[in-house]
């Protein structure tokens, strides 16, 4: 006998058994519906990181704000929340686009505008801000970065139309940084987007293609120009000091030669009205004394030789091999004798260098 197995579906009865699913049905639906109310009520716990801001919103209306940390709030749709990161360094560019390979790609409608002088250059701007009021940033200005964005290239033509095309790309660039910083604070303060420019910085300030050039040139030449300058002042403030120096010394040394002048010149007064008074005393002694001095400061140091008259010859002999030897004498004092320190040698006596004649017999 043959028997052929015929496939047949499972009936729903041996997965899903009506009669049980009739008896716990009420069972089932609470057990639901309290998983579905502990999902609902867990649903109000959130994180706010570091250097975030929550925003706590009932019904729609900003009620409070969070600081970092985990914190609940009453579940959708009572109540939602926000998170503004107020400490992330946001940038934006006008009159130029990075992608993403870091290549620079000029936009001419933003970049190009009319200076003061009524010249075209091309700017290109690059700002940095961060979201100072996170209130304001959210929900009293739509679309805050986008007004950032527009605020920024006003405030660069602005600054541009004002100033001279050389003013802006020479001496004046910085200043017109601040300018553009300081204009665009004031229009996002105005708009109250909640937003704080902490840098603005000028990337490009160039003049069209066709004559950048001769532009480059002007400002080299103003470079050149201001370097010289400095050159020429740093010389004069090494050379002005050294001048004022000298002058002070040579002032001073003047001063100091008419001082010593002055003062030798007293002194040699009151010898002489000292001299004069001893003279009006006794004029033979101190006629005496002068004369003696000033021998002894005429012949001072110098090698006397003493002759003898007596003795006749046409030549006298002079001990010239001896000039070098001296004697030395202690001072001469009043009323006493003189004591030489050591025996003066006598000198000899010149012999005649003549023949004398022959006696007669």
């Amino acid at each position: 006998m043959r028997r052929t197995n015929i496939p047949r579906s499972p009936s729903p009865s041996e997965f899903f058994d009506p009669e049980w699913m009739s008896k716990n049905l009420p069972r089932i639906l609470k057990l639901a519906g309290i998983g579905i109310l502990v999902i609902w009520v867990l649903s109000g716990f959130y994180m706010v990181g570091p250097g975030e801001r929550g925003l706590v919103l009932t019904f729609g209306r900003l009620t409070s704000q969070t600081d970092p940390g985990l914190h609940y709030r009453l579940p959708i749709p009572m109540q939602s929340h926000v998170i503004v990161d107020i400490a992330q360094v946001r940038s934006t560019e006008i009159g130029y686009r990075t992608d993403e390979s870091q290549a620079v790609r000029p936009i001419l409608q933003e970049a190009q505008m009319l200076t003061g002088d009524e010249n075209i250059v091309e700017m290109q701007l690059f700002v940095q801000y961060l979201v100072q009021d996170p209130v304001k940033f959210m929900f009293h200005v739509r679309a805050a970065e986008e007004v950032l964005t527009t605020s920024a290239e006003i405030a660069l033509r602005s600054t541009v139309g004002q100033n001279t095309i050389d003013f802006t790309m020479t001496e004046g660039r910085v200043e017109a940084q601040n300018q553009v910083k300081t204009l665009l604070q004031e229009l996002l303060d105005d708009y109250e987007t909640g937003l704080l420019v902490t840098e603005a910085r000028l990337l490009a300030v160039d003049p069209p293609a066709d004559v950048r050039d001769a532009f480059h040139d002007v400002v080299r030449a103003f470079e050149d120009r201001e370097r010289l300058v400095q050159e020429a002042e740093g010389y004069a403030e090494r050379v002005v000091p050294a001048a004022r120096g000298l002058a002070a010394q040579m002032i001073l040394e003047a001063e100091a030669y008419r001082e010593q002048r002055v003062i030798r010149a007293e002194g040699d007064a009151a010898r002489f009205i000292a001299l004069l008074d001893e003279y009006s005393l006794n004029p033979d002694v101190m006629r005496e004394r002068l004369y003696l001095e000033s021998i002894e400061e005429v012949l001072h140091g110098s090698s006397v030789f003493v002759l003898d008259t007596t003795q006749s010859g046409i030549l006298p002999f002079l001990p010239l091999t001896q000039q070098n030897q001296t004697v030395t004498l202690d001072p001469i004092q009043p009323d006493q004798p003189v004591q030489p320190t050591q025996p003066v040698q006598p000198l000899p006596t010149p012999t005649p260098m003549i023949e004398q004649p022959d006696e007669q017999p």
